[in-house]
């Protein structure tokens, strides 16, 4: 064999062995001609010891893709006994130690400062349990808490509720007056009453829909608008869902402080539960009540102040406006699953409230939207209350408009 032969076939073999191994030696690219004797040598021997990863690395190999190591790090009989150091040669940045730490949340560097970023050198949180989840890692439980209980029956739940009472205003209808009016008005909500109620109203309403959107819209909306416009929709609705829920919170406590006299409880509260208002009664005669009735009261208690604070200190959380509270992932995490449960529970019971006060009764949304209602309506649904108007415990008229819809004659006893 000629020596410019020999010098091709050991070129040849130098090549087969760094494709073998992933890399080629950089750091002694002039040794192959400080030694002519290995030019003679057969190019199997050449190949051979750069076959396995170890010897490669024992060359000098300083990095190499994970990706092209052959044979499988995993095929090596000690690999489950390697440690950090042993395992970064086959492996770099991918060996299971390290990834035990990381997994158990473990905290590395980060040049971002703890004030604002308490949590930014943990990549994966420690394992919790949240209700409903595995014990797994935080983020994951969360995930599983979402995706495997409050989408499906959250969902569900307001679909029941609203499916129940499209029956039932089929079936019953809407809760009539029976008398013919007198023309006699009593005012029950006064104008500021009613600018706070629809400021509730209005606020609540841009909330729930656009909740619902950020919630359920990936499985309704986008399939039908696409994912370029249901992007544009959704961040626009979220915005609005951050701007909006502080006014919420506020309209909520004057809501409370302004409808709490009215709402303790009072006689004919118990039977009038126990009658379940009248609903299901075939002539549609309505338990005596006050001003508010015991249903109305639910709602102010349970939907009003109970879920209200619920859904208004996690939504305050959320939107980070609680001063020196660190909002790391956990935190955001119970606070979103505390607030998903909250406003499902809410909206099931304003479902309710807002079926009665327009589709549910007669004259009720006229009420609220003019400020005032016949003495007939007044007596068949709130008795006790016409019964103190009456009696002139309670004036008919307790705002003073200068064109207050009220007759000269006063109000009439049964």
């Amino acid at each position: 064999m000629s020596r410019s032969t020999s010098v091709r076939c050991w070129i040849a073999g130098a090549a087969l062995a760094a494709a073998a191994c992933g890399a080629a030696a950089q750091d002694k690219p002039a040794a192959a001609p400080a030694a002519p004797a290995a030019a003679t040598a057969p190019p199997a021997a050449a190949t051979a010891p750069a076959a396995t990863p170890g010897n490669a690395g024992a060359a000098g190999v300083q990095g190499q893709n994970i990706f092209e190591v052959k044979p499988e790090a995993s095929a090596d009989p000690n690999y489950l006994k390697q440690d950090n150091g042993q395992r970064a040669k086959v492996q770099p940045m991918n060996n299971a130690p390290m990834w035990r730490a990381v997994g158990s949340g473990a905290e590395g560097y980060s040049s971002l400062p703890k004030a604002t970023a308490p949590e930014a050198g943990v990549l994966v949180q420690p394992a919790v349990t949240y209700p409903g989840s595995r014990h797994t890692t935080a983020g994951e439980a969360w995930r599983q808490v979402r995706n495997n209980w409050l989408i499906p029956y959250g969902g569900a739940l307001l679909l029941i509720v609203l499916g129940a009472i499209a029956l039932f205003y089929f079936a019953r209808g809407p809760i009539e007056q029976h008398g013919p009016d007198t023309g006699r008005k009593i005012e029950r909500f006064t104008p500021f009453e009613r600018s706070a109620h629809w400021a509730n109203a209005i606020a609540f309403c841009i909330l729930a829909i656009s909740g619902l959107v950020m919630a359920f819209g990936k499985f309704i909306l986008q399939p039908v608008i696409g994912t370029t416009l249901f992007g544009w929709l959704t961040y626009l609705l979220k915005t609005l869902h951050n701007f909006v829920g502080p006014l919420f919170i506020v309209s909520l406590v004057i809501i409370f402080i302004t409808f709490l006299r009215d709402n303790w409880p009072q006689k004919g509260d118990l039977h009038w539960i126990l009658r379940a208002g009248g609903l299901f009664s075939k002539h549609g005669g309505e338990p005596a009540s006050n001003r508010f009735n015991a249903g109305e009261k639910v709602v102010f208690w349970i939907g009003v102040f109970l879920l209200g604070i619920v859904v208004a200190s996690s939504g305050v959380v959320l939107d980070k406006l609680v001063p020196d509270l660190v909002y790391d992932r956990q935190t955001m995490q119970i606070a979103h699953m505390v607030h998903a449960v909250g406003t499902v529970l809410m909206m099931v019971v304003f479902m309710g409230h807002i079926y009665i006060g327009t589709l549910g009764m007669r004259g009720a949304y006229k009420a609220m939207r003019e400020g005032y209602v016949d003495e007939t309506w007044a007596r068949e649904h709130h008795q006790y209350w016409y019964d103190d108007i009456a009696a002139g415990k309670i004036p008919a008229q307790r705002s003073t408009p200068p064109d207050a819809p009220l007759s000269a004659e006063p109000v009439r006893t049964a």
